[in-house]
Formats: structure tokens, sequence, C-alpha cells
């Protein structure tokens, strides 16, 4: 087991801890991994969050066009493209 002793410290309005390489590579953590933060008798638990993967249809069904930039594609040619 891989323990360390760490300071809360202030991350904006937000408090925050960084975990050392150790302790991150024992618990399989990476950078930009998504974990869900949790509180259970007053221990706070960092569980990693399985990244399901969607398949085309359900990325389609999430694809939003004001948030996403609208399309990608231009409609009219620009050079000596043939539609």
């Amino acid at each position: 087991m891989t323990e360390a002793l760490l300071d809360i410290k202030h991350w904006g309005n937000n408090l925050g801890v960084r975990l050392p390489a150790a302790v991150a590579r024992e618990a399989n953590f990476h950078a930009d991994q998504r974990v869900r933060v949790s509180v259970e008798a007053g221990r706070v638990i960092i569980s990693p969050v399985a990244d399901a993967l969607l398949t085309l249809d359900q990325r389609l069904v999430r694809f939003d066009p004001t948030r996403h930039g609208g399309e990608a594609m231009v409609s009219t040619p620009l050079g000596a493209e043939r539609w």
C-alpha cells in the first residue's frame, strides 16, 4: 500500500490535492482520466469512471450543432473541387 501525507491547497474557489506519482500509479490513474469523487462515512473516495464506448448512432444523438459549431463542410466549392 502506497501512502502519502499531503496538504490541501486553494485552487481558485475550490480546494485541491495533488496525487503523488506513486499513489496515482498504484491506483492506475492517469492524466485527464475521469473519476468520481464521493464521501462515505467521512472519507473521501476517488474512483475511476469507465469510459463507455459509444456507437456512431449514440454519438450522433449527442451532437448539438449550436454547441459544436454547426456544419463542418462548406456547401459551395472553394476551388477546383467537383461535387
